[in-house]
């Protein structure tokens, strides 16, 4: 299975899942509901995942027709988003429980999905630099697609277009042919909530997989501030919080460079010491975004810490495999892309409790939250062999 049709399947699911967030607070605005109310309706579609990522992975490992249970997923999300965009006509509250299913099905086409990728892509180091490179495809390509869509017509419009982005992703799952995954010979399987006992206790016993998800979970946590962060410093330094927005996008695109150049060359030195230095490179381009050497260094700083996330997520996406038995792996993506996103959420929740510190004190402590992220990569166990086969 080709590099292309992994992408055509991966990305356009993550593209709808980025873009939603953008997509329903102007929705919400467009109609009179409310900046809020569309903020917490954007909180509906991803709060859920936590939630159900053990489930998801559980289902996934258990299942016979693992890619039937993600298409599923995506013409689900497909059709909430679809319901979503008549927001207005159709009442919020309605909007809201629409959402929140799409959310419980998000992690089948997040962590479910790139526990599979390595079916499509067989050299390990180059299927999860493609993998980082589709979420960072849709990262960068969901929002603007909204921000092409508002403009040329409506919010609604965007919306729609978000449903027909998840609808796309599903129909592109079917040419994967997924396989179920494997599970030990002579051995009874365990009931469904012992499958999910099991994956959480490997998960948090097992010394390597425990660093990178303590290691992961944490750097999203400075990442979910970045957006308040770089708000509030444009409005301390020029009055014009629009300028935060462009800081922001100078981090995605510099995602989406780091992503294709590693999709083309992925580093050859260990994924452990690619993650730790990954996370604190980008720590220490963020702490330097707090000099005052005007716009443009800020810009290019968050732009070049933007360029190591992709390596490091790579290689962290790689040590999940090396590291889960086959018969646990889908539970334990599920489970680390729900906790990352969770993490995300409470960091921007915190930055925007603390923006009254200061904007560069705000900037300083998200770039050192990155920095210590990379740091507990040194409990990492050295030499810790895969249990999954494979050779590193």
């Amino acid at each position: 299975m080709s590099v292309s049709t992994y992408l055509a399947a991966a990305t356009p699911p993550r593209l709808a899942v980025g873009g939603i967030t953008i997509a329903i607070p102007v929705l919400a605005v467009e109609q009179h509901v409310g900046v809020a109310v569309g903020g917490l309706l954007a909180s509906a579609a991803l709060g859920p995942s936590i939630v159900a990522a053990p489930i998801a992975g559980a289902m996934l490992d258990r299942s016979r027709r693992p890619g039937a249970l993600i298409a599923g997923a995506g013409i689900v999300i497909a059709a909430a988003y679809a319901f979503a965009a008549f927001l207005g006509p159709v009442p919020a509250w309605a909007v809201a429980i629409a959402l929140v299913i799409a959310g419980t099905v998000t992690p089948f086409v997040f962590g479910g999905l790139s526990s599979f990728v390595t079916e499509s892509i067989p050299e390990e180091r180059r299927a999860y630099a493609i993998d980082a490179l589709a979420y960072n495809l849709g990262a960068v390509a969901g929002p603007a697609a909204v921000a092409a869509a508002a403009a040329l017509g409506s919010a609604r419009i965007a919306t729609l277009a978000m449903a027909a982005a998840a609808l796309v992703g599903a129909v592109a799952t079917v040419p994967l042919r997924l396989r179920p995954a494997a599970h030990p010979d002579g051995h009874e399987r365990p009931s469904f909530l012992g499958t999910i006992a099991a994956g959480f206790r490997h998960i948090a016993t097992h010394r390597p997989l425990a660093v990178i998800t303590a290691s992961g979970t944490l750097s999203q946590f400075g990442s979910g501030g970045l957006a308040i962060a770089a708000v509030a410093l444009s409005v301390a330094r020029t009055g014009d919080a629009g300028e935060g927005a462009v800081i922001v996008t100078a981090f995605a695109i510099g995602g989406l460079l780091g992503a294709l150049w590693n999709s083309r060359r992925p580093p050859r030195r260990s994924p452990e010491w690619v993650m730790g230095w990954g996370f604190a490179a980008t720590g220490l381009c963020t702490v330097a975004a707090a000099a005052d050497l005007g716009p443009a260094w800020a810009i290019a700083a968050v732009g070049a810490s933007g360029l190591f996330t992709a390596p490091s997520a790579a290689a962290m996406l790689l040590i999940r495999k090396q590291q889960s038995p086959p018969e646990l792996r889908s539970q334990v993506f599920t489970v680390g892309a729900g906790l990352r996103a969770a993490a995300a959420a409470a960091g921007a929740a915190v930055a925007g409790l603390a923006a009254g510190v200061g904007a560069e004190v705000l900037i300083v402590a998200i770039g050192v939250v990155w920095v210590a992220s990379g740091a507990m990569l040194l409990a990492y166990p050295a030499g810790a062999p895969a249990i999954d086969g494979s050779a590193d």
